[in-house]
């Protein structure tokens, strides 16, 4: 079986662009949610969200932008970073794939949990709200779940396989694993792998906020509406982004002489069947389980979690007790992070995002804090490294754990840099 490096990093996200941006600003616990300032604000109960700050116009010319959803924009400019930098350094050749055949071994892996969203809004809007039949003509091409992945495979040439998932929470952890599992057996050498989401038009919102998960706004500091593991916790906050990641095969990482940022080690996939949006401790035990056994390792392995850690009631204490249940009494030694405190719940791209937060801590040997954590909840009794940065953590290997409606759970196994 062949060893898998992570050789780029790209992200678009509420915590900033690039990861040295994002790393600082996770590093400094500064939170990207905020009131939202826009013209449906009004229509919605608790008008929170975590933006990207993001200018398409920046990136795009007239013609292509108007091809492309929001999710679809943030995708293929995280992308273009994440292959800029598993390029820089090296010695041999760039990071993307440079002949026909290493195109054909290359493959793009996307997940999405609810694709174009904002071009879903505006035909809603046009065909009902403004009764007209005048839709756009590209509706279809932008809003289909598939259209970041086929974007970012036109656009770098990558001729192999071409797969977009969604399994909601959990899609670019999904999409992360699967394209780990072909490089590790050796059915591919490389593939940029992660996730893209932009939840935030009106229908979108005022669906999640009629199921009754989102955060009420902290009359405080609206920044602090999210408190993963807090007793005083009322839900999430949706956020928007982009994480990608180049995955290569080691030993070709090593010989072309790419910078290696850590290593993917394995991935564990189980599923709750009790309810669709109910989190069980059986599946996401299982789940992390299945991911300690796919990487071959024992649970005295692991040195930090990066948790799903949403901040709604349900989860929070289920995946406490799940941890508890995987790790037993060494459960409360391990430093567990929760930073949708910071970044918000980017659905189908937090996966993604947080494995980018994961890698870049144990590069710099830091727990990350979980922000509003001032009255801790009994049930989630953990070491949640409340607060500020912890320094000094050497974890060498780290879970990455997302949960989701729908049931699926995944789980990776992330390596630290040699």
């Amino acid at each position: 079986m062949t060893r898998v490096a992570v050789t780029g990093i790209g992200v678009v996200s509420p915590l900033g662009s690039g990861a040295a941006e994002v790393y600082r600003n996770a590093h400094a616990g500064r939170s990207g949610i905020h009131l939202l300032d826009v013209p449906f604000a009004a229509r919605l109960i608790a008008p929170l969200a975590a933006t990207a700050a993001f200018d398409a116009a920046a990136h795009f010319e007239p013609p292509k932008l108007r091809m492309l959803d929001r999710f679809s924009q943030l995708a293929l400019v995280s992308a273009r970073q994440a292959v800029a930098d598993a390029g820089s350094g090296a010695s041999a050749s760039a990071g993307a794939a440079s002949s026909p055949a290493q195109r054909s071994r290359t493959g793009v892996f996307v997940g999405t949990g609810m694709g174009g969203s904002h071009t879903a809004d505006d035909g809603y809007q046009t065909l009902y709200g403004e009764r007209s039949d005048r839709i756009k003509p590209f509706t279809v091409l932008l809003g289909m779940h598939n259209a970041a992945a086929a974007w970012i495979g036109i656009e770098h040439d990558i001729r192999g396989p071409n797969l977009t998932f969604s399994t909601a929470c959990s899609s670019s952890a999904v999409a992360i694993g699967e394209a780990w599992l072909r490089i590790h057996r050796g059915e591919l050498d490389m593939a940029i792998a992660g996730g893209a989401e932009a939840p935030l038009s009106l229908g979108s919102m005022k669906a999640w906020e009629a199921l009754h998960t989102l955060a009420a706004i902290d009359p405080a500091a609206p920044s602090a509406s999210c408190k993963p593991f807090a007793a005083n916790r009322s839900g999430m906050v949706l956020g928007e982004g982009a994480a990608m990641l180049v995955l290569e095969a080691w030993d070709r990482a090593v010989a072309r002489g790419a910078c290696i940022h850590g290593e993917v080690l394995g991935y564990g996939l189980a599923t709750d069947v009790a309810h669709i949006t109910r989190p069980s401790v059986e599946g996401q035990t299982a789940a992390m389980l299945a991911a300690l056994h796919s990487a071959g390792i024992q649970a005295a392995a692991v040195d930090a979690i990066n948790a799903h850690g949403t901040g709604t009631l349900a989860n929070d204490a289920v995946e406490t007790a799940a941890i508890k249940a995987v790790f037993g009494a060494r459960a409360q030694r391990i430093p567990v992070s929760a930073t949708k405190a910071m970044h918000g719940h980017l659905l189908g791209a937090a996966g993604a995002l947080e494995c980018v937060l994961s890698l870049l801590a144990m590069q710099h040997q830091v727990a990350l804090p979980t922000l509003h954590l001032d009255r801790p909840d009994p049930a989630c009794d953990l070491d949640h490294v409340p607060g500020a940065v912890r320094e000094g953590v050497a974890a060498r290997t780290m879970l990455s754990n997302s949960f989701a409606f729908g049931g699926t759970n995944a789980v990776l196994v992330l390596g630290a840099a040699p």
